[in-house]
């Protein structure tokens, strides 16, 4: 997500970080770019305005002005009225009441409401500790209550029945009644996507809204839809009580225009983002953050904290110890390494949080490529035991047997035993405590994950 605005936004900025002297001139040559930039993301014109306004302000303000880097200082305005834009800070859930708390998802058809429902409901299990059940009150798509009822299954969720014969009030009320029998601390309640012009099924919602009286009501947007994502959950807060909102579909969305749009047009908080489709892949929305990754700075607490939820500690231990004993680093460390990456979401994702990703060549970036993690697992997958251990074993007529073994091409093994290789030379810089070697080894690394 935001790979156009931040490569135009780095470029623009760096233009001018170097500048000793802000003038009137350069700093509204600056905006013109800024502003472009932002439009050129689907950002809504109203928001670019403002926004454009507030930073010249800053920049011509004194702090900026008699700053001893002026061009590093505009650009920290940049960065706090993107925060400002996008709400300060992360809003918590609003859990507070007696059990179960209720939850109402709501949104348009396709914006991904039944599979953020259930990721909602593991995020609050995983990181709450929370006891969640879902129901499905969408009666006009029978499909959505089977798909829901799986979901749920995969998640370890508590799955309450629902029929498309019934009313939308007394599916969520017979399991409201439910949960409080089991003694469960959450119901999210999924609902039929409808438009905002559909007078009779927005009187549907207010009324299943009325009858169950929500701790949150949440919208549930597609960020892909740009600007047009803020237009829409401003006509449903006219209709609902709306306390939150929850863009899907990040991943897929090279612009950026929802993320920077929604706060602003409809005083709803961002609470949650979708950054793909895996049933984990839904993070709280930080503001904050998401203004690093903009600016091309990086995100750092949220990869440690992927990594403090995702990474096998015991492995990443017994590895360190491994190689700071002075043992090696073999192919089964590597693929450990491999499967470490893919169940983190893949490389993709954890690029976009690293610092300095940016001044990485975008042609080197574009040739990571996630699906090869499966394939480069399978092709160490039809090793020997031995030939992990002793990669240096691994040559001519082992290297043809390995790759009919994996069903892949000899340049596909050639290709993996590289990548070891530099990952071996980084694992060397890393016991020798040189962090510096070893973030330059991050270039090379990033050129070996083709296609």
């Amino acid at each position: 997500m935001f790979d156009n605005l931040t490569d135009r936004l780095n470029s623009t900025l760096k233009k001018i970080k170097g500048q000793g002297k802000l003038t009137e001139l350069n700093v509204k040559e600056t905006l013109r770019e800024v502003r472009m930039a932002l439009l050129e993301a689907d950002v809504a014109l109203p928001v670019v305005t403002d926004f454009i306004a507030k930073v010249k302000e800053g920049a011509l303000g004194q702090a900026v002005q008699t700053s001893l880097t002026p061009g590093q200082a505009l650009v920290k305005v940049v960065q706090t009225e993107l925060i400002q834009v996008m709400g300060e800070a992360n809003e918590a859930l609003n859990l507070n009441t007696n059990p179960p708390a209720i939850i109402l998802m709501a949104g348009l058809q396709g914006a991904g409401k039944t599979t953020t429902v259930a990721k909602l409901g593991l995020w609050l299990q995983k990181n709450q500790k929370k006891k969640v059940g879902v129901v499905s009150a969408d009666i006009y798509r029978p499909a959505a209550i089977k798909q829901l009822e799986t979901l749920a299954k995969d998640s370890d969720l508590t799955f309450f029945e629902s029929d498309s014969s019934q009313n939308p009030v007394d599916i969520a009320n017979n399991a409201i009644e439910a949960a409080k029998k089991k003694f469960l601390d959450v119901v999210i309640v999924d609902t039929a996507g409808r438009l905002h012009i559909d007078d009779e099924m927005m009187g549907e919602i207010k009324a299943l809204h009325a009858a169950i009286n929500p701790v949150e009501t949440l919208f549930v947007v597609d960020s892909m839809t740009g600007q047009d994502a803020a237009n829409t959950a401003k006509a449903f807060n006219e209709a609902l009580p709306l306390t939150g909102v929850i863009l899907t579909k990040a991943d897929g969305d090279a612009r950026g225009g929802a993320a920077l749009s929604v706060r602003h047009i409809t005083g709803k908080p961002i609470k949650f983002i979708g950054m793909g489709e895996k049933a984990d892949a839904l993070e709280p929305f930080h503001p904050e953050r998401i203004a690093s990754r903009i600016l091309g700075m990086g995100d750092m607490l949220s990869l440690i904290e992927e990594i403090e939820q995702k990474a096998d500690k015991k492995k990443a231990d017994r590895l360190a110890r491994k190689v700071m004993k002075g043992k090696g680093f073999d192919l089964e460390d590597f693929r450990e390494q491999l499967e470490q990456m893919q169940s983190m979401g893949g490389v993709k994702s954890m690029m976009d949080k690293l610092p300095g990703i940016n001044e990485v060549p975008a042609h080197l970036k574009d040739q990571v490529n996630d699906k090869a993690l499966s394939r480069q697992i399978g092709v160490i997958n039809s090793m020997t035991m031995q030939e992990r251990r002793a990669p240096d074993l691994v040559k001519g007529s082992r290297k043809r047997r390995i790759a009919a073994g994996c069903g892949q091409e000899l340049q596909d093994v050639n290709r993996i035993l590289k990548q070891y290789k530099m990952m071996q030379k980084m694992m060397k810089r890393m016991k020798k405590g040189n962090l510096t070697n070893m973030m330059r080894g991050m270039k090379s690394n990033l050129q070996g994950m083709r296609r």
